[in-house]
C-alpha cells in the first residue's frame, strides 16, 4: 500500500492512495504508518478520501496504529460511503476523531510554507 505524507502546521497528514484497506494490505499498512509517524509528536490525520472499502482487518489495523501513537488519537478525514457505514456500525466513530475535511484547510498535495 502506498501512503503519501506531508506535514502542515504540525499535523502529519497521511493520504491513503488505494481504494481498499483490508486483510491483503493491513500488515503493510500498519508498518508503513508506524514508520511515517516515527519522530512526529503532533497530530496524525489519515486522509481516507480514496478508500471505498474497509473490512475488519483494516479496522483492526487502524486501531493498532492508534494504540501505537502513545496516547495520541489517530484522526480520520474524508471518510465516505461504505467506510463511513463500517465506522458507524462498529461504533468506531466514537473512538476516532472523524473530520469531513482535512484540518487546517490542508489541501492534498500541498506542504506548509
Amino acid at each position: 500500500m502506498q501512503i503519501d505524507s506531508r506535514t502542515t502546521d504540525d499535523i502529519l497528514i497521511l493520504e491513503l492512495t488505494e481504494a481498499r484497506l483490508d486483510a491483503a494490505c493491513a500488515v503493510g499498512f500498519k508498518e508503513q504508518v508506524r514508520e511515517l509517524c516515527g519522530g512526529h509528536g503532533g497530530r496524525v490525520v489519515l486522509d481516507m478520501a480514496k478508500v471505498d472499502f474497509l473490512d475488519s482487518s483494516g479496522l483492526g489495523a487502524l486501531v493498532s496504529v492508534m494504540k501505537g501513537l502513545d496516547g495520541r488519537t489517530l484522526e480520520l478525514a474524508r471518510t465516505r460511503g461504505a467506510v463511513s457505514r463500517v465506522l458507524d456500525l462498529t461504533r468506531m466513530d466514537r473512538v476516532f476523531a472523524i473530520h469531513d475535511d482535512l484540518p487546517g484547510g490542508a489541501a492534498p498535495g500541498q506542504d506548509a510554507a
